[in-house]
């Protein structure tokens, strides 16, 4: 099966739903692949995979629809290049502050001359076909992310930058700089009005606005306009599982 890119289910006005991988596990990145998700997004910044892992995870995810995704530890041309060379078609970048950031991200991401990225996509070629060269600068997602006030204040500059597919909002860390607790969500005016912002300057700038958030977050982030929105992740998950299977075995046998 052939991954759909990101960019082409966006030209439909889709909304995608994604999953979130922290752990380095290939198995779970298949399982996500196969459960339907749009994409899938192995963390590099602060999940647990290495590049090996990443390539491991990525070739898993090649019998899948599902759009392979990574996000990097940070935005450097040389790791953007590597996933993407891996056969990543798309690429979430933390912390763009400005559109210096944002150029240098979107750089990385798209060959020449639309970019400076560096050619040599071995494993790109295997998964996505011998005329990956003609297409990669379409297909692959150049993803930066929003989380910080700075970010929030400058996104129009930013969003003007030439060649960025999507933005996606980081709202721990955006909280964070706020003065918040760490959380996917507030009540906080500041903080609504702060996606509020991310959305209203997307739809001026053709940019597709996309978010961490869960399933309980679904319906709301997407009535606020998010149409790239992450709800499926597997450490919490298979960890909840696993104390729920546990306390239940417990109660039953008396320990």
């Amino acid at each position: 099966m052939t991954a759909i890119p990101l960019p082409q289910s966006w030209q439909d006005d889709a909304t995608v739903l994604g999953a979130w991988m922290f752990l380095r596990e290939p198995v779970l990145a298949e399982a996500a692949g196969d459960a339907g998700y749009d994409y899938v997004c192995i963390d590099m910044q602060h999940g647990l995979a290495s590049y090996t892992d990443a390539v491991a995870m990525l070739q898993a995810l090649g019998r899948s629809a599902a759009a392979p995704v990574v996000r990097v530890p940070w935005n450097e041309p040389g790791i953007i290049g590597r996933v993407l060379d891996a056969g990543a078609l798309g690429v979430i970048i933390p912390m763009v502050n400005d559109a210096q950031d944002a150029e240098r991200a979107v750089a990385a991401c798209r060959y020449a001359p639309a970019g400076s990225r560096s050619f040599g996509p071995v494993t790109a070629i295997t998964r996505h076909g011998v005329q990956y060269l003609g297409t990669a600068n379409e297909q692959v997602a150049c993803i930066p992310m929003i989380e910080t006030v700075e970010a929030v204040e400058r996104i129009d500059e930013i969003l003007a930058v030439p060649g960025i597919d999507a933005v996606y909002v980081g709202p721990s860390d955006l909280s964070l700089t706020m003065g918040l607790p760490p959380l996917a969500d507030h009540d906080d005016a500041d903080f609504l009005d702060a996606l509020a912002t991310v959305v209203d300057s997307c739809d001026r700038n053709g940019v597709v606005p996309g978010v961490h958030a869960s399933p309980a977050l679904a319906a709301v982030r997407a009535k606020q306009g998010f149409r790239m929105i992450t709800v499926g992740f597997d450490q919490m998950p298979v960890m909840a599982a696993l104390r729920a299977d546990l306390a239940s075995s417990q109660a039953a046998v008396g320990g």
